[in-house]
């Protein structure tokens, strides 16, 4: 995740810790004790297909029943290998349901609060905890026009999508434009960060055109169900695809070019973030696999 950061891209250790955590270190031991299965508490639903004719079993990954809690955008890294030793047993659950069952149960964790950011990092911010490992580099901040509005103390630190509205926010100073809730300045957003020179782009307002993408490019593909390996044969196929958690899924068109893909949306989408995950759905709520945003 430090790496990420130092390089000037916005990683998901969500996404990492399910693929070398959760789905490996941890499955790999449970297996090595003699476990046929492990649970996990994700909002995701999996089912099974077998093919008597050709004698193979197909895993699918499906978005789970509660879609305002589905988890299915963290799990696009897995394949059959693990997905034929994993149950999640919530899946077909709404939320509330759970936590009527975990209270019947007498679980202490019934009326929890959701837990929120990275897991790792407990109270800590994810820019306080750069900080230990990335010195700081002040930089200019312009606007997409090209003026110099202020300073920052390292682009590193900073992700596109991300919103400053104060004089100076975790280290984002302005020249003399006090931003308080009265003010009818509309909200800056990051647009463009660039590590060689050390600048972050911002522009006025969520809607701002510098905002969105209408093309991307992915790397470190991946297709969970091999009955969708045509994926993977160079074939323009229509797709819906999020690039955010929890982001409404879009239609888009992919084209794979070996080990990179070609993701353009019918309509542009706000926010892209190298380094963040793009994952793939049919329209029957399948998750069909994902890739790192170039």
């Amino acid at each position: 995740m430090v790496d990420g950061y130092k390089r000037g891209i916005t990683p998901n250790p969500d996404v990492v810790c399910n693929k070398y955590v959760k789905f490996g270190l941890f499955l790999k031991r449970a297996l090595a004790l003699g476990a046929d299965h492990i649970a996990t508490g994700h909002y995701v639903r999996i089912a099974k297909t077998t093919d008597r004719k050709l004698l193979t079993t197909h895993y699918q990954l499906l978005t789970a029943r509660d879609s305002a809690k589905d988890q299915s955008y963290f799990l696009w890294t897995l394949t059959q290998n693990e997905l034929k030793h994993c149950l999640f047993p919530i899946g077909d659950y709404i939320k509330s349901q759970v936590r009527k069952i975990a209270k019947k149960a007498g679980l202490p964790t019934a009326e929890k609060k959701d837990s929120q950011g990275v897991c790792f990092l407990g109270k800590v911010s994810v820019h306080d905890f750069l900080k230990q490992y990335i010195p700081e580099n002040h930089g200019d901040i312009v606007t997409v026009e090209g003026k110099k509005i202020g300073e920052h103390e390292g682009a590193q630190f900073y992700t596109i999508g991300q919103r400053h509205i104060g004089v100076a926010n975790r280290g984002l100073a302005l020249n003399g434009r006090r931003r308080t809730q009265k003010s009818n300045m509309k909200p800056l957003y990051v647009t463009e960060k660039n590590i060689k020179t050390n600048t972050l782009v911002v522009a006025e307002g969520d809607e701002n055109p510098a905002l969105f993408k209408k093309e991307i490019t992915l790397r470190n593909i991946n297709i969970i169900n091999q009955r969708h390996s045509h994926i993977l044969q160079n074939v323009r196929m229509s797709v819906l695809a999020r690039v955010r958690y929890r982001q409404p899924l879009a239609k888009a068109e992919l084209t794979l070019n070996k080990k990179t893909a070609k993701l353009v949306f019918d309509k542009p989408q706000k926010f892209v973030a190298p380094g963040q995950s793009a994952v793939l759905y049919n329209k029957n709520g399948e998750l069909l696999g994902g890739g790192i945003i170039e």
